[in-house]
């Protein structure tokens, strides 16, 4: 474990087989020490502003300075985080990008219901 302070908080859905199969892929990769993953399918702190249901809807991801970030925007956040993936969460904030992949992030939500278990 690293001394590294963990400033960004990510809320995932543990009881989804999809979603935890891609925090697990996060989990391994380098910078992930700055990061702390919360299942919000176990009881949880969730902190202001984020309630459990609104967590398990949709993927969240706290910042150092407070504010949250859900959806694609939270997986850009995410993707800002991990050294070999900034370039990622870079071009995920240009417009047309950036709603482009929410439309996507919306698609995976409405199929999800038939993974979560």
């Amino acid at each position: 474990m690293s001394d590294t302070p963990r400033c960004t908080t990510v809320y995932y859905d543990g009881a989804c087989p999809v979603c935890s199969r891609e925090i697990a892929h996060y989990r391994t990769r380098r910078g992930a020490e700055t990061l702390a993953f919360v299942d919000v399918s176990q009881q949880a702190e969730l902190g202001p502003d984020l309630d459990r249901e609104a967590a398990l809807r949709r993927m969240h991801v706290r910042m150092a300075d407070g504010t949250l970030r859900d959806g694609a925007a939270a997986f850009a956040a995410i993707w800002r985080a991990l050294p070999g993936w900034r370039w990622l969460g870079r071009v995920a904030a240009w417009p047309g990008i950036a709603q482009g992949l929410e439309l996507g992030y919306r698609g995976f939500l409405g199929a999800r219901r038939l993974w979560r278990r």
